[in-house]
């Protein structure tokens, strides 16, 4: 208690000492980015927004830092800042790293792989459709333009490309009238109009492309694959392609050319993706609508749309599709794209699709040609704000993340309800410890090398330091699978205090109770301090958590190598691909747990030191006890590995760790000592009234 009071009394102090405000960078420390032939021009505002110059001296572009005009924090709770240099259509120039505190980067992954991220803006337009990784696998040609991604540090770089996006959008804004800045038209949720299928077609609701195979086969006359289509020779007036598109984002329409059961699907999936334009493409003669080799949830391989000369990127919804009775028959499909990427739908936009041909029979050369429809769908089944509400930037990370939220979701519910009312049954099984090392298997594997949801002390210090500079925490959604596990860690204060989360939640945890299991079989010698020592061990993970806290406010550079106290980062974030002493570091604490059951969690972890001090809000003591714990019964202290029974037999909440072991002791009337006493006593009662009689 005397280090947490010692924490917090560096908190108070540090409130005395004002924190510092980011300011752009001068003259002198952002020439050396601009590469010759163009030069710095003038500043144009005062966020760091400079001109740039040609070898002529006219304006070419303009230069700015991502920080001060969208300064999203990023995980040590400071904003990743890059320098972008754009020409006067809204392309990027360059794009580079100039400073950041990513824990991922600065002692992890190394800094090369953030600084290769940010190269690959280079000729990219701000119009275009930029996504960093393509989390529904290969684009097969579509039209949006994938960044790769970071392997391990997928919400950092996310965070990194809303900045650049956000400073660069910004600018456009101001500057350059008419880039990516119009307002796209939505569907009017709230009109309504009775439609048919032939209605669709007379209004032009319903577009048609017919072409036939002699309209392909000229556009592959005098090139190498022209004879290479028997069928298109054979047949010249028969259909090609005989394409249908629909837009089914009003309402009207879409009832129109669905049936029932799809219809009510759309409706649930425009609940969810509510920015998302569905689009119907039925396709009856022989070209089809992708090739073989598409995946599901993708951008379709040999369709692509435009306009305004601009790239429309397009992905399978993939919805099941029954058209209604009187549509066409053929292939159909839904097609999605997202209207806050420019797209309007009450304007004229083309549908493209490729049509290719291979010539050769070991190593084909494959030929395509392009057949172009144009669609627009009336004005009067949208509506179009003069400013559109921008969807958070954060909410792509929640969708990219959805399957591994719905799983976590449901562990946590179960182990929740599991922990909540059926305790002591589980605590009684026989095979208890098989399934609590199964459960804890699943923590490691999924919960941390897959969901990457180990929490660490850098999440609480980058909270504490965004609340002293008065900063955004939208930098924790960013990371929406950790934010899960927060949520049933802070519950868990409420209802066992620590014990959940370093009992069945931690990975780094649940490796070093595996660890601790085969000393055990492997028969080593244990340590354990005596109780007095062991008190004082842990009072040393307060110490690490005040002296962290300090760093944050005295040295904030240095947090991100301060906070390598946790091995947490060497051994699940990253899977031990590290330097040889981070990794050296990691695996002195799993073996050390061999000897010595979960050291770093009961003496040094600075995490588990928060979670100590969460355990004061604990509304209620769920240990049960008896007047005999303690006093003569000793057996719950003495079988604690944890040492979180004193000898008078009470818990030590915040240093419990929820393994039930004094719950099964408690139980068990074989092993309870104060039950063994009790049914003796009772078998002697008997017997001697028996004896009586």
């Amino acid at each position: 208690m005397r280090a947490f009071l010692y924490s917090v009394l560096c908190l108070a102090l540090m409130i005395l000492t004002p924190p510092a405000q980011a300011e752009p960078l001068d003259r002198a420390a952002l020439e050396p980015y601009i590469m010759p032939p163009f030069s710095l021009g003038q500043p144009i505002n005062d966020k760091g927004v400079w001109s740039l110059l040609n070898s002529g001296g006219a304006e070419a572009g303009y230069v700015f830092e991502t920080e001060p005009l969208a300064p999203l924090p990023g995980f040590s709770g400071a904003p990743i800042n890059a320098l972008v240099i754009l020409d006067l259509e809204g392309r990027f120039m360059d794009v580079r790293l100039i400073e950041h505190n990513e824990p991922i980067f600065v002692s992890g992954l190394g800094q090369a792989p953030f600084h290769r991220f940010f190269e690959q803006y280079g000729g990219l337009s701000i119009s275009s459709s930029i996504v960093v990784g393509t989390p529904y696998g290969d684009s097969g040609g579509g039209s949006l333009v994938y960044l790769d991604g970071v392997t391990k540090a997928t919400a950092s770089v996310r965070i990194a490309h809303e900045s650049v996006m956000g400073a660069a959008l910004a600018v456009a804004r101001e500057k350059m009238q008419g880039i990516s800045t119009s307002t796209p038209a939505h569907p009017n949720p709230d009109y309504e109009e009775e439609l048919s299928w032939d209605d669709l077609v007379e209004q032009g609701l319903a577009t048609r492309k017919v072409v036939t195979n002699a309209e392909v086969q000229s556009e592959f006359e005098g090139t190498l694959w022209e004879d290479d289509d028997p069928e298109a020779q054979d047949d010249p007036d028969a259909p090609y392609l005989d394409l249908w598109i629909v837009d089914l984002g009003p309402r009207s329409i879409a009832r129109a050319a669905l049936s029932h059961d799809t219809f009510e699907e759309l409706q649930n999936f425009m609940q969810i993706s509510d920015n998302d334009e569905p689009i119907l493409v039925i396709e009856t003669a022989r070209h089809g609508l992708v090739s073989d080799e598409f995946v599901r949830n993708t951008a379709p391989d040999w369709l692509s749309a435009e306009q305004d000369g601009l790239p429309v990127a397009l992905r399978d919804a993939d919805l099941f599709v029954e058209l209604a009775d009187d549509l066409p028959d053929g292939t159909a499909m839904i097609l999605r794209t997202d209207r806050r990427l420019g797209f309007d739908p009450a304007r004229e936009w083309t549908l493209k699709v490729l049509a290719t041909r291979e010539h050769g029979m070991f190593q084909p050369e494959t030929g395509s040609v392009t057949l172009a429809a144009s669609h627009v769908t009336d004005e009067r089944f949208f509506l179009r704000p003069g400013v559109v509400e921008q969807a958070p930037p954060w909410l792509e990370a929640l969708r990219n993340r959805a399957p591994d939220l719905y799983v976590g979701a449901a562990f946590l519910t179960l182990l929740l309800g599991v922990l909540a009312f059926g305790q002591s049954r589980l605590a009684g099984l026989a095979a208890y410890t098989p399934v609590r090392l199964g459960v804890l298997a699943f923590v490691i594997a999924f919960v941390g090398w897959w969901g990457q949801g180990q929490l660490s002390i850098v999440t609480v210090l980058g909270v504490i330091r965004t609340a002293w500079e008065g900063g955004s925490y939208a930098f924790l959604i960013y990371d929406p699978f950790s934010l899960l596990i927060w949520g049933a860690a802070i519950l868990g204060f409420l209802l066992w205090g620590r014990g959940l989360f370093c009992g069945w939640l931690c990975p780094f945890g649940a490796m070093q109770e595996f660890t601790s299991h085969l000393g055990r079989l492997l028969r080593l010698p244990q340590i354990e301090p005596s109780r007095p020592w062991d008190q004082r061990l842990k009072s040393l993970k307060y110490v690490l958590l005040a002296g962290l806290v300090g760093i944050v406010f005295l040295a904030p550079d240095h947090v991100d190598k301060a906070a390598e106290v946790e091995p947490f980062k060497t051994a699940i974030t990253t899977f031990f691909i590290r330097e040889w002493y981070y990794v050296a570091y990691a695996a002195v604490w799993l073996l050390l747990s061999m000897v010595l059951f979960k050291g770093f969690c009961r003496y040094v972890c600075p995490l588990g030191a928060v979670m100590a001090i969460g355990s004061l809000l604990r509304g209620r003591d769920w240990i049960a006890r008896r007047e005999a714990c303690g006093s003569p019964c000793q057996l719950c202290t003495v079988k604690c590995r944890y040492g979180a029974i004193k000898k008078t037999g009470e818990i030590q909440y915040n240093e419990c760790f929820q393994c039930l072991d004094c719950v099964t002791i408690h139980d068990s009337p074989a092993r309870c000592v104060p039950l063994i006493l009790a049914t003796k006593r009772e078998a002697r009662g008997i017997e001697g009234g028996v004896a009586a009689k």
